[in-house]
Order: C-alpha cells, then structure tokens, then sequence
C-alpha cells in the first residue's frame, strides 16, 4: 500500500528568514493524523536566507539527521568547542541524548541554504550526546540509494540510535532504481522541493511529495521529467 502525502499539504513556518514545510506536526504546526511515521518523527525542509538561522537551543532524546542539497550550514553545539559546515552532500547526525545545545545559521551572507532536517526517536532515552558528520558525493548519489544512516553504521554511514536506514539519491529524469522492502518494515520516500517528481510504485509524486509504504516487498521509484532529489526510510515498526 502506498499512502501519499501531498507536499502542498504539510504544515509551514513562513517568517522573514525562513520557509519550513513540516511533514509531521511540529512546534505551532499540529495535526493528529500527521504525528509521524513508525520511528520518523519530523521531517522539515528548510529554506534559511543568507546570515540568518536558528539560535542556540537545546533538545534531548532525539536522533537528528541534517541534509544540506544547496548553500552551505553553519552548525555548532555543546559537543564540541568547535563548529562545522554542512555542505551539499554532507549529512549530520546528532544525538541529543541526555541534552545537547546547537545552533544553525547560513553560512553565506549571500545565498540562502535549503535542507532537510529529520527527528528520528531513538531506541532509548539517556543517551551520551554525540556528532557525527560525513560527505557523499555526487557520484555516489546518482542514479542509486546511497546509505548515509544506520544503526549499525554499516557500509560507511552514519551511525544512529534506531533500526532506520536512511538513503539519498539523485535520480536522473527518465532513470528509476528499485529497491526492496523486507517484510515487517515500512518505507517513506521524500522527495525534494526543489527538484523533480518521481513515481513510486506507478503513483505519481510531484516535488516536495511524500509517500508511506507499507506490504511492498520492491518499491521501484522514477525520474519523471527532471532530475529528482530524494530520501527513503527503510524503518522497523513502531511498537
């Protein structure tokens, strides 16, 4: 079964530096039909205008995952004394455990930063806080799953506290690429808002589209008319 989540629906935060789209209910945004997704707990897609970003605040027992596809993130938090940049095709995983402070701001006083950022809960509370950051390039990423998360951090991904794979890929137009889904686990494709559609299964998405699959043992995902930039889940039900 696939269930579609239509971009044009999700829940938003439009302010003078910032436009967040919200697959899931988040901060003012609530919807009890859109909580989450088995162990997903926020999706958001974030466009940050240049200089600008999000102060230092805290979270705990969350697994976030940061994806930059354009612009450049600058990230520092109380792990470390120092900070990172966030590139494109550098992926961030952090884990708030028992308390981690961070801030995000553009690193270009210029050009705006478009990326997802993604709550994953983990498979336990009281966590050591930890960073984690990693590049993936182009090459990597086309025209096939790449995996950039993992629990057990297998074939050089990050490493995260809960049974969630987590893979990019850039999809040419006219290209697809097929990928299985074993029994008992749940699919998620996220496409991106500022590329192109995919079909997924057959079922049309258009960008910034979303769908939940559930009972597909291949979920076979395609390029329509341009190249389409996409996450999938590959996630353990919830109990």
């Amino acid at each position: 079964m696939i269930t579609v989540r239509h971009g044009n629906e999700r829940g938003m935060t439009k302010i003078g530096w910032l436009d967040s789209y919200h697959t899931f209910s988040f901060n003012r945004y609530y919807d009890p039909n859109h909580m989450g997704f088995h162990h997903l707990r926020v999706i958001n897609e974030d466009t940050v205008a240049p200089g600008a970003g999000f102060g230092t605040h805290g979270h705990t027992d969350m697994e976030i995952v940061t994806y930059v596809l354009d612009g450049e993130l600058a990230h520092k938090d109380s792990t470390s004394s120092e900070g990172a940049t966030i590139r494109p095709g550098e992926v961030q995983r952090m884990t708030a455990g028992t308390g981690i402070r961070h801030s995000e701001f553009n690193a270009s006083q210029t050009e705006p930063v478009y990326f997802f950022q993604i709550w994953i809960m983990p498979e336990g509370n009281g966590l050591k806080p930890g960073y984690e950051q990693k590049y993936f390039s182009p090459e990597d990423r086309a025209d096939r799953l790449v995996l950039v998360a993992s629990r057990d951090g297998r074939d050089g991904a990050l490493k995260i506290h809960q049974d969630v794979d987590v893979s990019v890929a850039r999809v040419s137009a006219g290209k697809s690429l097929d990928v299985s889904l074993p029994a008992g686990r749940h699919g998620w494709v996220q496409t991106a808002s500022n590329y192109g559609g995919v079909t997924v299964n057959g079922v049309a998405l258009t960008p910034g589209d979303a769908a939940a699959i559930t009972g597909e043992t291949v979920v076979s995902i395609a390029a329509t008319d341009a190249d389409a930039e996409i996450i999938f889940f590959d996630t353990a039900e919830a109990a």
